[in-house]
């Protein structure tokens, strides 16, 4: 999938040198957001973390309880962002995370790789509520689901164990009524308008 210079497409074993130098780049910038979780450590600089992780995540993908994918910029490794904890049955929910190289925050990259996610999860996969769960402090990445229109709906305490402690997280969601005409084409009509109210303020 790709939408201008962003793209999605399946996290993959080739990907193992991008993703660690990525990681490793941007272990300060990850870390407060991040889950503590002994398989996947920012700072470890051998293959095994990133090969254990992919391994896991196609195995949930072939039981139907994950999408994960690379975000790419310009055909370039960019970040990653998972669909996961896939409920189906009366459910049909999911919660989704991400996170992009720092060199490239600021770019719209994230929120239109999200909106290209959410369009796949809705209308091709067949879920009907995504979650995206955020510490309070991780402004940047509220900005994100906010621009594109996820509702809060409240704190879970002490939700995940994340930089050394239980953390809250607020919860945003997203149904699918929410967007009847996708979310990508939402979002494109948001940065349009930013771009023409930028267009015609004095400069």
């Amino acid at each position: 999938m790709a939408e201008g210079p962003v793209g999605l497409r399946p996290l993959r074993l080739r990907d193992v040198r991008d993703w660690r130098d990525t990681r490793l780049r941007n272990a300060e910038w990850l870390r407060p957001w991040e889950p503590s979780n002994p398989e996947t450590p920012l700072f470890r600089t051998g293959l095994g973390p990133y090969v254990s992780m992919v391994g896991t995540l196609r195995r949930e993908a072939r039981q139907g309880m994950a999408m994960p994918w690379v975000v790419t910029y310009e055909g370039r490794f960019a970040g990653q962002l998972t669909v996961g904890a896939i409920v189906w049955g009366s459910a049909r929910s999911a919660q989704v995370g991400y996170w992009v190289d720092g060199a490239l925050a600021g770019r719209g990259i994230i929120p239109t790789a999200l909106a290209m996610a959410v369009d796949h999860c809705f209308f091709t996969t067949g879920l009907h509520r995504l979650e995206a769960n955020i510490r309070p402090e991780n402004q940047a990445s509220r900005r994100v689901v906010e621009k594109l229109g996820f509702r809060e709906e409240g704190i879970r305490r002490r939700q995940l164990h994340i930089d050394g402690a239980w953390r809250d997280h607020i919860c945003y969601a997203l149904t699918v009524e929410d967007v009847p005409r996708g979310l990508l084409v939402q979002w494109r009509r948001t940065m349009n308008s930013a771009a023409r109210r930028s267009e015609s303020s004095p400069g």
